[in-house]
């Protein structure tokens, strides 16, 4: 089940322009706002997707009107079934729901070839058999029109060659259907488009019934248009398609108003990349372990790190929605995971590092049991039973054998120190291996200060640290995860992205120990490590036996949102 999400109010100028439209004498006077999420099934849904799911979802929901969920699979080159599941997955995480709104861009082929019939016997379509390369040659320059000796074909002509086309008479390459708008346009996304191109290629549903395609330019108007959509909303790169989206919906019969498409800016996320073919690269060279490797961007690898719902729509919320383009830190994201997680996580102890504490003065043998708090944030939580006795586990970081300025753990003859939950100790020696390893610490407790508080009253001036019972504690691997890139723009022109990756991105514990509770932990369970960060069991790896926790963010973070 999704989880449970409010968003809080906002207001964006995309919400200004549905209001003027369905205002008394707009537009869409008395119409259901109706948007669409078209992502193409080639790859995996990432963050950057979701500025624009949750902007197509989260209209249609303050709105109370509609939105569709659409695959746009009119390139079959990279297209797969097992995307178009995946993309279905993660929306429903979120929490989105499109019904039973669910189309595929080929699903309109049959009627995207009769429009494209329909231009060329008005005289606006035509067959141009200039090469990719002739192409690029006549196009033109700013103040200097596009050429093609084919622009004045005779309409039977071009009709008949399209026809040939489709049945697959000519080559790749050899022949493009244009729209004949206006070679001298300012903007060259008007100077005769290509709509349709010659593909041989295997459709994931359609399979070898096709082989010329619709350039997306000109199927995805028609989409909109036929599905009876009101708002198309898109990144800003297709604010100089647009005239041609209108030109499309306004040149063939589709019996329906024109939908209005509205532009905003793409969402950009410093240490990352955003590019699909990036990313597969990635997975496809093995600098990762698959699309959902906890350090990518992807939906489904940050699931599997531990992001939750409420986090990655709180932070596509909060970035809001404008007309420029501008790069988020990453250190925001993890901002909201752990806004959420500090309040919805239960706290448990674990020990990354350990290193065997023994209390010298309690008794062998003996064992009791401590009530510690779920979460102090959550009363309703309750509380959870830890097992003590006279053999621990603790950080080997909170032990030096010579402290250093205002070191105030555990050390010889050193302060008093609050073993989370249990009882005050006092280091009184350790023992080390061959290599002077510490191997072993030695502490005295004081048995009149159950629960961490000293009968007397007297002031602890050592540090509270956390522990686990040696006789009850579980194995575990612990994965530490950093950027995937060093570099904060492994993306920039003059950068082969694959140099900035980041050798360090993760680091791999693998004689844990954590507290006895955590056998049945799923990959759904997040839960703040005290002192250590907040974790959930890995989706893939961990099971009962084999525990495998992935850190999904540190407890602290310089980062400070506007406000705060």
């Amino acid at each position: 089940m999704p989880e449970e999400f409010s968003p809080a109010p906002s207001q964006n100028f995309i919400h200004d322009f549905i209001d003027e439209d369905i205002a008394p004498g707009g537009q869409y006077e008395g119409m259901t706002v109706h948007t669409r999420f078209p992502p193409e099934p080639n790859g995996y849904l990432h963050i950057g997707h979701c500025k624009a799911l949750t902007i197509d979802f989260g209209t249609a929901e303050k709105y109370g009107g509609l939105c569709n969920l659409r695959m746009d699979d009119t390139n079959p080159t990279k297209e797969d079934t097992e995307y178009v599941d995946a993309i279905q997955e993660d929306i429903h995480w979120l929490g989105f729901d499109w019904g039973d709104r669910f189309y595929y861009a080929s699903d309109y082929f049959d009627k995207m070839y009769e429009y494209a019939e329909e231009l060329i016997q008005k005289g606006l379509a035509y067959v141009c058999q200039l090469s990719p390369e002739e192409f690029k040659a006549n196009r033109g320059t700013i103040g200097v029109p596009a050429t093609s000796p084919y622009r004045d074909r005779p309409i039977q002509e071009s009709l008949d060659l399209f026809r040939r086309m489709r049945a697959g008479e000519f080559p790749e390459g050899s022949m493009t259907l244009r729209a004949k708008i206006d070679l001298a346009s300012g903007n060259f996304n008007m100077r005769d488009p290509v709509i349709y191109r010659i593909n041989f290629a295997h459709h994931h549903r359609q399979g070898d019934k096709w082989c010329i395609y619709p350039m997306y330019d000109f199927a995805h108007p028609i989409e909109d248009a036929l599905e009876g959509i009101t708002h198309s909303l898109c990144s800003l790169e297709f604010e100089n398609h647009r005239p041609l989206y209108d030109w499309v919906v306004s040149h063939v019969s589709i019996p329906y108003h024109k939908p209005r498409q509205i532009e905003f800016s793409r969402l950009g996320i410093d240490h990352t990349v955003m590019s699909k073919r990036k990313l597969r690269t990635l997975v496809e060279e093995g600098r990762v372990s698959g699309w959902d490797d906890p350090r990518m961007p992807t939906l489904c690898g940050l699931r599997r790190r531990g992001y939750t719902p409420r986090s990655i729509r709180n932070f596509c919320e909060r970035v809001g929605v404008t007309k420029s383009d501008n790069t988020i830190e990453y250190a925001f994201l993890e901002y909201c995971l752990r806004e959420d997680l500090n309040e919805t996580a239960r706290r448990v102890m674990a020990v990354l590092r350990p290193v065997k504490l023994t209390i010298v003065n309690y008794p062998e043998g003996q064992s009791e049991t401590f009530e510690v708090e779920n979460n102090p944030n959550r009363p309703e939580d309750g509380t959870r039973p830890v097992t003590f006795s006279k053999h621990l586990y603790v950080e080997a970081e909170d032990f030096l054998p010579e402290p250093v300025p205002k070191y105030k753990r555990l050390y010889p003859n050193g302060p008093e120190c609050r073993l989370k939950g249990a009882y005050l100790i006092r280091c009184v020696g350790y023992e080390t291996d061959e290599n002077g390893n510490v191997t072993e610490i030695a502490a005295e407790y004081d048995p009149e200060s159950r629960g961490g508080n000293p009968a007397d009253g007297r002031k602890v001036k050592g540090a509270t640290i956390h522990w686990v019972d040696a006789a009850t504690a579980l194995d575990a691997e612990v994965r530490l995860y950093d950027n995937l890139f060093s570099d904060p723009d492994p993306d920039g022109a003059d950068k082969n992205f694959l140099d900035c990756l980041n050798p360090n991105s993760l680091e791999v514990l693998t004689g844990a120990k954590v507290e006895a509770g955590l056998a049945g932990a799923r990959p759904s369970d997040r839960f703040q490590f005290l002192r250590q960060g907040y974790f959930c069991a890995d989706s893939r790896d961990s099971a009962p036996g084999r525990l495998v926790f992935n850190r999904a963010v540190g407890l602290k973070d310089s980062f400070k949102p506007q406000g705060k």
